[in-house]
Parts: structure tokens; sequence; C-alpha cells
């Protein structure tokens, strides 16, 4: 797929190029796996989940992007789970990799599923591209240049009032007592100030449907790392909208918590 014409522009353009490049094959793979029987592995419990999939997409993520930029660093979801943790970030050129967002939705046959590819300059997200093959969704981002979904530019939406509003979270993977009920008493308050609450599977696409006005709000907490929501957040604001953490503070991308609307 091709840079979107509205994001040609872009001083960030050759980046958004292999980024889409990269998302698009790791989305071939993923859609080919998509209706078979999975591989399936727990990481910290059975709520935990990866595939041979996840593996074989962030393999092909970063070798297609390494050929482009041998110089630039990565954070990725499972080489930072085989590591035992994500590396730190430092202002060098970082991609933030998530090679299949919604795991579980993927094992289910949920089509909620993705790539989400971010490149980070200076701490500060430039580009963002996040595919889901299965519903033949791309959405494209450069910071400055605004954000598209399919080519088409992105706007958030106009509501303003919080009873009329449809809000997107997630209850992530923690099943400990105390994170559970944390979760559903966030959720519980929400429910009886606004129309309803959504849980997609994928943070990345949440914020993405923040980004299109499907959602007029998304939040999560304690969520996987900075994968999950970098290329996400750019599609927010430069979508018009805005990104805070949940506390109301500036939004800090390796923070693994993020508000957006």
């Amino acid at each position: 797929m091709p840079v979107p014409e509205a994001l040609k522009d872009s001083p960030h353009h050759r980046y958004l190029e292999v980024a889409i490049d990269a998302a698009v094959a790791a989305g071939d793979v993923i859609k080919g796996s998509f209706k078979g029987p999975k591989q399936v592995e727990e990481k910290l419990n059975h709520a935990d989940l990866v595939t041979a999939t996840d593996k074989a997409a962030e393999d092909l993520i970063f070798g297609r992007i390494r050929a482009a930029f041998p110089d630039h660093a990565f954070i990725g979801e499972e080489s930072a789970a085989a590591a035992g943790g994500a590396a730190a970030l430092t202002d060098a050129p970082t991609w933030m990799v998530d090679p299949l967002d919604g795991t579980t939705n993927f094992v289910h046959g949920f089509p909620f599923v993705c790539t989400s590819i971010a490149l980070v300059v200076g701490r500060r997200v430039v580009v963002g591209v996040v595919y889901n093959p299965v519903l033949g969704e791309l959405f494209a981002a450069a910071a400055g240049g605004g954000a598209c979904l399919n080519g088409a530019p992105l706007a958030t939406s106009a509501a303003t009032e919080l009873a009329g509003a449809l809000m997107g979270t997630e209850v992530g993977t923690a099943r400990d007592e105390e994170t559970v009920d944390s979760t559903f008493g966030r959720v519980r308050a929400l429910t009886s100030k606004m129309r309803s609450v959504r849980c997609g599977g994928s943070c990345a696409l949440g914020l993405c449907n923040v980004a299109a006005g499907r959602l007029d709000a998304f939040y999560e907490i304690n969520f996987g790392g900075c994968w999950d929501s970098a290329a996400g957040a750019l599609m927010v604001s430069e979508a018009g909208g805005t990104v805070l953490d949940p506390a109301g503070g500036p939004w800090d991308v390796m923070s693994r918590r993020v508000l957006a609307a």
C-alpha cells in the first residue's frame, strides 16, 4: 500500500513508507494464519498469550525496517518479553513494534487484531501505522501531517458530554484480585455516567477508534508496553484529539498508561 496522498509531503515520508510496507507484510502473515490452527503459548498467565505468528510477524517487521534504517533502535513486544523487559528509551530514533496486538482475539478468531508500528525520535512519536489485515483497515499518521484511514483523513468525535459518550477500555491480562477489582471498579463508575463502555481487545485499535470518531474516548492502565499505545496515540493527536495520562498530566510513551479523547 502506498503512503496516503495527504501524508506524501510529510518530512517523515520515507519512515512512513517503510513502516507501511512492514505492517502490510506482517498483516499478510497474520491474515494467512487467522483461520487455521494456532501454536499458542502462555507468558505470565492463562490470559497472556503469544503465538508463533506474533514472533514471525515481529521478525519480519524488524528485518524490513533494519534493512532501511540499520542504525535505528527497536523496542518490540516479543523481543522485550524474551529479554525480560523493554529497553530504556533514549533520544535516538527508536521503532516501537507490536507485531500482533489482540493476540487473544487472534487465537479465538475475533477480527480485532492489528500490527502497530511507531517511530519515536527525541522521545516524541513522529510516525504511526496500525494495520488490521482481517478488516482491511490501514491507519497512518505523521507528526504535523494528520492521520488517515485507508487514505481518508480522520477526525475525532465532537462529543463534549459524558452522558452521550461511548468509552473504550480494556481489562488487560493481569488476573490478581486487586487489579481485577480496580479495573472493574473504574468500568462500573464510568458506566453509570456514560452511554456505554466497549472492550475490543486491542489498545492500539481502541486509540485508532478514537481517532476515527467511533469512540469518544479510550483509556487503559497497566498495559503491556509502549508498543501498545505509541502509534495509536499519534493517530489521536493528529486527528485533532488529546492524549493524556489518566491522572490528567502529560502522557509519557513509556508509562503503560493512556487516556485519549
